[in-house]
């Protein structure tokens, strides 16, 4: 598996509307899975793209109206490619 990077946009819109909950599921997502060497996770301020939040960014892929359910699709499809 190569190194996955994710960015969870931080900005206050993103953080209110299930990015603050969506950060937590990431962060024990990579640690019940051991994927602390595999995944470097980051958060960044606004994107200003406020309208499409919460976002979140994975190896370059932008996500828009991300929810947890959403949030571990995309974890689960990149932890099995």
């Amino acid at each position: 598996m190569a190194k996955l990077n994710i960015t969870v946009c931080m900005g206050s819109s993103c953080f209110a509307r299930g990015n603050a909950q969506n950060l937590e599921l990431i962060e024990n997502y990579i640690k019940d899975n051991g994927l602390e060497a595999e995944i470097d996770l980051a958060g960044d301020r606004c994107a200003g793209k406020c309208a499409t939040g919460p976002n979140i960014i994975v190896n370059g892929t932008e996500y828009h109206n991300v929810t947890e359910e959403k949030v571990l699709e995309i974890l689960n499809s990149v932890k099995t490619a």
